[in-house]
């Protein structure tokens, strides 16, 4: 699995109701400003604390995202180093999203 995918392809899994875990790793009120549907919201400072809330996805693919990319991929290098093996970064993060997917998003 490539370790990362862009936001269009995050938008297809979407579509086809893929079985996929999407987790926002942003803080609280970047969530509130704007997040994609469906996604799970865990901050990147309270991974650690709360990573148990994910071992039920441990095998299954995860997808994580942040403002532009950075914070979620130390995100899911820290989840590959947990043993989480199908992580992927969404290439852009929410504001890839607002540009190519959804028009309408506010940006920040």
């Amino acid at each position: 699995m490539k370790e990362e995918i862009d936001v269009k392809g995050v938008r297809q899994l979407l579509d086809e109701e893929a079985e996929f875990l999407l987790l926002d790793c942003r803080n609280p009120d970047e969530r509130e400003f704007a997040h994609i549907q469906k996604s799970e919201f865990i901050p990147m400072n309270e991974l650690a604390n709360r990573v148990s809330e994910l071992e039920p996805h441990r095998d299954r693919h995860i997808v994580v995202y942040c403002h532009h990319g950075g914070r979620s991929d130390m995100v899911c290098q820290w989840l590959r180093s947990q043993g989480f093996s199908q992580v992927q970064n969404m290439l852009g993060g929410i504001d890839a999203w607002a540009v190519e997917v959804d028009p309408a998003m506010q940006r920040y």
